[in-house]
């Protein structure tokens, strides 16, 4: 088969970007050509770093809408195009995934403190449950909601989230134990 020359290689397709990203924001269609033409880099890159190649495409998604929203905007300003479509989506991509690799890590930090233990006499057994928990809620909430699990993870008060999503702090911790109540009634915790 090497001998054949003529026979054509297949070259690898690229990921299919959605019209619209996961919060449903609708992506132009000039800028998802441009997103679909350099997915397949910046998807390998993104993995590389983030380790998940379905995070990195709805990234790829939440970053194409973004910029997606920027040139609306600018139409609707009377101010020029953007110059450079290809790098100012890279550049919002590339925020997006430092961004996701932070959370990561602090989940990550969360849940591995979570397993060395603590003074409080966790046993084994919990700590397993702890983390099986944590991942299961980051992967099945919904943006808001993890959010708002980032940021008490920072340090941040109920007070200071809900102030930021313009809720009361009782209602910022009711959504969040609302879901966590979901998450754990999947698994069968009690």
């Amino acid at each position: 088969m090497s001998d054949n020359i003529w026979f054509p290689l297949r070259s690898q397709p690229g990921p299919r970007l959605h019209s619209v990203d996961g919060r449903g924001r609708k992506i132009d269609p000039e800028v998802l050509g441009v997103a679909q033409s350099i997915a397949i880099r910046l998807i390998a890159y993104a993995e590389r770093l983030i380790g998940d190649p379905a995070l990195a495409t709805s990234l790829l998604e939440e970053s194409a809408a973004i910029v997606s929203r920027s040139v609306r905007r600018a139409a609707q300003l009377n101010r020029p195009p953007i110059a450079n479509l290809e790098a100012y989506l890279f550049r919002a991509f590339i925020r997006q995934v430092n961004s996701a690799k932070r959370k990561l890590l602090l989940v990550s930090r969360a849940v591995t403190a979570a397993q060395t233990g603590s003074p409080n006499g966790i046993c084994y057994s919990e700590k397993f449950e702890l983390k099986v928990l944590a991942d299961e809620f980051v992967t099945r909430c919904d943006p808001v909601t993890r959010d708002m699990f980032y940021r008490r993870i920072e340090g941040f008060s109920w007070r200071e989230i809900g102030e930021f999503y313009g809720i009361s702090a009782h209602a910022a911790e009711a959504r969040f134990s609302k879901n966590l109540n979901k998450v754990r009634k999947r698994l069968s915790f009690k």
